[in-house]
C-alpha cells in the first residue's frame, strides 16, 4: 500500500502502540525493513519494551542494550540498526549529561542510595525512554527512529513521563525531602519521628535521602529542559504514531482506546495495523456457497454412494496417493465433511474481525492488514513476507 510508504518518507520518528501480545515488536522491525530496503534509509528500530522480543525478530544472535547495533542482510539499499533500552545504562548516561558540574555527577554516581532508589524509581523505565529518544533524535544519525512501546497502558505512561518529571521537580514531596536536615532535627515536632527513623531505617537513613535528592534537585533545570524538548519532538507533525492490534475482541478494543487517546492528545496517528488476520475470502458469500457445495457432495456421494467412480472423496483420495500407496477414502471423506462444517465458524470469526476493522479503519486514516503466517517471524525473511503485505 503506497499509504505506508508515503508515511514512512515523511517521518522522522513512529511510535508503535498496542497491547500485548499483538505482534508490536515484530511489525515495528518490519517497517523498519520496509523503509531501509524501500527508501534507502538509515533507519533504528529501538526497543522501550522491557521484554526481549527484537533481537529475536531480527535474527540477531546476541542481546541488545543501548548501543545500537547494524542488522545484517540489510545492506542492499539502506541501513537498519536495532537497539533496546538498558535502564541501569541509561540512568548513568542521564547523569553525566544532566549533572552542572564533576562534583554533582560524581556525588550522585557514588551516593549509597543512587542504585537502589533509580531501579525502584517509579516509572524511572518511562522517562528514561523519551531520554534516550530524545537523544537519539538529537543526535541526527538516523533519517528514521521507530519506536516500539510496551503494551498500550503503560505506552500512554511513557508519553506522559516527561510531565511527571517537571511535576515531580515542584512537588511538595521533593521540597520536603530536600529540606536541610539538620534543621528537621531541630525542629520539635520532628524530632521525635526522626529519631524514629534512624532507629528503624538506620542511622542517618533520613539524611542520605535528603543528600540524594538535593544533588538530583541541582540538575532541575537539564531534566525539565529535556522533558518539554521530547513534548515537543511528541507532537511535532515529524512524529507519526502507528496503532497495531489483532481483530479478537479485546485487543481491537484496546486499539480503539489507544486510537481514541492518542487523537484527543492531539498526537498524529498514521495507521492502524491489523496483525494476523483471517483472508478477507473467508467471509464472503462465494465461500460460504462453495463450503455448502461440499458439504452436499460429500453427503450425497460418500463412499459407497456411488457406483459410477465419480465420487468426490474417492477422487480426492486418489489425487493424494503418493509412491503407491493407497488414501482411505472414508477418512478422506470424513475430513472433507468437518471442513465444509466448520467453515461456517470460521467464517463467523472473519465476519466478526471485518467488522471491528470497520470500526478501526473510522479512527485512523489507513488500516494495513497483515494475515496470519505459519510460523512466528524470527529473521529477516519472515519480515519481508511481512513487508510484503503491508506495501
Amino acid at each position: 500500500m503506497a499509504g505506508l510508504d508515503a508515511l514512512l518518507a515523511s517521518k522522522e520518528m513512529v511510535l508503535v502502540c498496542g497491547s500485548g501480545g499483538v505482534g508490536k515488536t515484530t511489525i515495528s522491525a518490519a517497517l523498519g525493513l520496509a523503509a531501509a530496503a524501500n527508501q534507502g534509509a538509515k533507519v533504528l528500530v529501538l526497543t522501550v519494551d522491557p521484554a526481549r522480543r527484537l533481537a529475536a525478530a531480527l535474527g540477531i544472535g546476541g542481546a541488545l542494550g543501548n548501543t545500537p547495533v547494524r542488522v545484517s542482510g540489510t545492506e542492499r539499499r539502506g541501513e537498519l540498526w536495532a537497539a533496546m533500552l538498558d535502564t541501569k545504562a541509561g540512568w548513568d548516561d542521564l547523569i553525566r549529561r544532566h549533572a552542572p558540574d564533576a562534583k554533582v555527577r560524581d556525588a550522585v554516581l557514588s551516593n549509597p542510595l543512587y542504585q537502589n532508589i533509580t531501579n525502584r524509581f517509579a516509572h524511572s523505565h518511562d522517562y528514561l525512554a523519551m531520554e534516550q529518544l530524545h537523544e537519539v533524535h538529537a543526535s541526527g544519525r538516523y533519517d528514521l527512529v521507530i519506536v516500539d512501546t510496551p503494551p498500550s497502558r503503560n505506552a500512554l505512561e511513557i508519553l506522559d513521563a516527561p510531565s511527571r518529571m517537571v511535576e515531580f521537580f515542584g512537588s511538595p514531596l521533593l521540597k520536603w525531602l530536600t529540606v536541610p536536615y539538620r534543621s528537621r532535627l531541630l525542629n520539635l515536632a520532628s524530632k521525635p519521628f526522626t529519631q524514629i527513623a534512624d532507629r528503624v531505617l538506620g542511622s542517618h537513613f533520613l539524611a542520605d535521602i535528603a543528600e540524594f535528592f538535593i544533588l538530583f534537585q541541582a540538575m532541575e533545570r537539564g531534566f525539565v529542559t529535556r522533558a518539554r524538548e521530547v513534548e515537543a519532538i511528541l507532537g511535532d507533525p515529524r512524529t507519526t504514531f502507528v496503532v497495531v492490534s489483532t481483530l479478537e475482541a479485546a485487543p481491537a478494543h484496546e486499539a480503539a482506546y489507544l486510537a481514541r487517546e492518542l487523537v484527543a492528545r492531539n498526537y498524529q496517528l498514521g495507521a492502524v495495523v491489523a496483525n494476523r488476520v483471517l483472508p478477507t475470502a473467508m467471509s464472503s458469500k462465494a465461500a460460504a456457497a462453495s463450503a455448502r457445495r461440499l458439504a452436499d457432495a460429500v453427503a450425497a456421494n460418500g463412499p459407497g454412494r456411488s457406483s459410477q467412480g465419480t465420487d468426490l472423496a474417492v477422487e480426492v483420495a486418489g489425487a493424494l496417493e503418493a509412491d503407491g500407496d493407497a488414501v482411505d477414502a472414508e477418512l478422506v471423506a470424513g475430513v472433507l465433511g468437518e471442513i465444509a462444517t466448520r467453515f461456517a465458524d470460521v467464517a463467523l470469526v472473519a465476519t466478526r474481525e471485518a467488522e471491528r476493522r470497520s470500526e478501526l479503519a473510522a479512527l485512523a486514516p489507513q488500516v494495513l492488514d497483515v494475515e496470519a503466517l505459519p510460523a512466528d517471524v524470527h529473521d529477516l525473511a519472515g519480515l519481508q513476507r511481512i513487508v510484503e503485505q503491508l506495501l
